[in-house]
């Protein structure tokens, strides 16, 4: 209770509260508010038009609606950030678990392959990795999980070695506990808060970089709309001064999705310091 108290004391954690709920709420229902076949919709007759009462974003090259596809995109996007994180999150806390309680060459180890991962820029690896995978979504997804991973590995290992030492846990080993129950029914649990706020904020780094991957060819692919795809369509049709709104609307929406997982991780980390309990 007393978490959740300072979270709501947080300004910056209920303003990315909210906005992250309104950009995962109209990420999630987007098909079942506004079916939508990005396969057959353009019209030709209407391209590039300015925002208006009918189209409120105005429309892309294609005759699309942009309003839509910065929905749709939004949703494509946000799905890459959530897994991507996810699998870098499960990967990096197990890694992290093992080298953190059981050291020695495992850890050496798990500690050399951290290091090597870490001694290229986050987007040089991803763009490596999806050269080599091929250009796709699923390629995107994988990519930026491989950069979140030494991340969580060092966070999680940081965090063992602070409560392995602790008294807690000295007593459970004292008395026969297995390495395995010690790991998940002891450390595990006290680990969490920081994994949270990492994870939080990665999401909105991981939202960007694939939005970078997309902008470069190397994301999700034509028909699927995606928000860095869009401006990469923009500045490739030589449109995006001209009929500026086909660039600004999918930038604003990269930018209001990173705020918002910054501005509750923010709150987020606030919140769970243990510190602020004093």
């Amino acid at each position: 209770m007393n978490a959740l108290q300072r979270f709501w004391q947080s300004t910056s954690g209920k303003i990315g509260l909210i906005l992250t709920l309104i950009i995962a709420l109209l990420a999630l229902f987007a098909p079942i508010l506004y079916p939508y076949d990005q396969a057959t919709d353009r019209n030709f007759q209407i391209r590039l038009q300015p925002p208006s009462v009918q189209h409120w974003f105005g429309t892309d090259g294609l005759g699309r609606d942009i309003l839509v596809l910065v929905w749709y995109g939004l949703r494509t996007s946000l799905t890459v950030g959530v897994v991507s994180v996810g699998l870098g999150l499960i990967i990096g806390l197990f890694l992290g678990l093992v080298a953190g309680y059981f050291r020695g060459k495992i850890e050496i180890a798990i500690g050399w392959v951290t290091d090597i991962l870490l001694a290229f820029p986050s987007i040089l690896l991803a763009i490596a990795i999806v050269t080599v995978s091929g250009p796709s979504l699923q390629s995107a997804m994988l990519a930026v999980a491989v950069v979140q991973i030494p991340i969580y590995i060092r966070l999680t290992r940081s965090m063992v070695l602070s409560l392995r030492e602790q008294e807690f846990v000295l007593a459970v080993q004292a008395l026969g506990a297995s390495p395995t129950r010690i790991i998940f029914y002891h450390i595990l649990p006290g680990s969490l808060a920081p994994l949270v706020v990492q994870a939080t904020l990665s999401i909105g780094t991981a939202t960007l970089e694939a939005a970078g991957l997309g902008f470069l060819g190397l994301g999700a692919q034509p028909p699927t709309p995606e928000l860095g795809t869009m401006l990469a369509d923009a500045f490739k049709s030589g449109y995006s001064l001209t009929s500026p709104w086909t660039t600004i609307f999918p930038g604003l929406f990269i930018t209001l999705t990173v705020l918002a997982f910054n501005l509750l991780g923010d709150g987020l980390r606030d919140s769970l310091d243990v510190r602020a309990q004093s």
